[in-house]
């Protein structure tokens, strides 16, 4: 990691480069042996981990009711809002959009964001008659009864549980579990999905928690060695159980969307690799990390030539990355050189 890196380079300075810091100037005009210019530009803080490109988090469909499996999809099918999922006994179940998931039936009198996600749903699919909003009357009733009808459902009125699964948006099926004829119970999954959209996944120490920050652009390098631009959607912590001499810990998943779907075409699934920036600096004026050295009156400073001979001069030090710190300090200016070790 460029940090850790650079602090490692600035320990070796203040064991090795403290011994002439008593004077502020070096007698005579001799120039710098080994020299490094003073650099603007922007400077950031980057770390590189492994990602693994597909479709991103997967979620379970379970069964909400007992039953008989009549009806499934294949892996790698696509659906949208207003589709069957799955059918059990020769009831679907219909996709719908929304972010929180069916956990109660829905009737005349029930209030809260759940209706509202449902008349949202039934408006967008074409059914009309009601205000959606999050109460749930006689009109979402003559609603929803129409929807039944359509659907093939008993038309009650009422959603009961299993009759409509909630995603955030198109799915993806990942794996089947149940089996087309087999009796399912309560709780038990029936298939396993995610979006529809290419992601990479991410797995980060939870340590690096500050890479990981929610809309942060990345780069993504593919394997014929082009980049595209990507940004943090998701951040989850996992816990990994202890294994051998291992002890529990967690980690951090880390979902990165692309938005350039197209580049990522010819690649169903691959192993790619992420650059995350966890800070960034621009048109700051920079040194090679090996330029610092300690003050004997506290703090840092770098050496510089001039006509008179060589000097140390006082810097406050910022961002290190990538072998550089960014400095600032009287007379500091681009194109100035600063001696560097041998």
């Amino acid at each position: 990691m460029a940090l850790l890196a650079a602090g490692g380079v600035l320990t070796a300075l203040l064991l090795t480069r403290t011994d002439n810091s008593e004077a502020t100037d070096q007698s005579g005009p001799a120039a710098l042996v080994n020299t490094a210019k003073v650099t603007q530009q922007t400077l950031k803080d980057t770390e590189d981990a492994d990602g693994e490109l597909g479709y991103g988090t997967t979620s379970k469909a379970s069964s909400r009711s007992p039953g008989t499996v009549t009806g499934l999809p294949e892996s790698g099918q696509q659906f949208h809002r207003g589709q069957t999922l799955y059918s059990i006994d020769n009831k679907p179940t219909t996709l719908m959009y929304g972010a929180l998931p069916a956990y109660r039936r829905l009737t005349s009198g029930s209030e809260g964001p759940d209706v509202l996600q449902l008349e949202q749903n039934l408006q967008a699919l074409g059914y009309d008659g009601f205000t959606a909003d999050d109460e749930y009357t006689l009109y979402t009733a003559e609603a929803v009864e129409q929807w039944q009808e359509d659907r093939g459902l008993a038309e009650t009125g009422s959603v009961e549980l299993g009759q409509v699964l909630f995603a955030a948006g198109a799915v993806r099926v990942e794996s089947v579990q149940a089996q087309e004829g087999a009796q399912i119970g309560p709780g038990q999954p029936v298939l396993s999905y995610s979006g529809t959209k290419k992601a990479v996944t991410v797995k980060l120490e939870a340590a690096d928690l500050r890479l990981a920050k929610k809309g942060a652009a990345v780069d993504v390098t593919l394997p014929d060695d082009s980049t595209v631009k990507g940004r943090v959607e998701k951040v989850s912590t996992q816990a990994v159980p202890a294994s051998g001499q291992e002890e529990a810990t967690t980690e951090l998943e880390v979902i990165v969307a692309i938005d350039n779907q197209k580049a990522l075409a010819s690649y169903p699934t691959a192993s790619v690799d992420v650059s995350f920036t966890a800070s960034e600096r621009k048109n700051v004026l920079t040194v090679p990390v090996a330029a610092l050295l300690a003050l004997s009156e506290g703090g840092f400073g770098v050496e510089v030539s001039d006509d008179t001979g060589t000097k140390y001069v006082p810097v406050k030090t910022g961002l290190f990355a990538g072998g550089r710190v960014e400095i600032s300090g009287p007379g500091i200016k681009a194109g100035l050189a600063v001696g560097v070790p041998k």
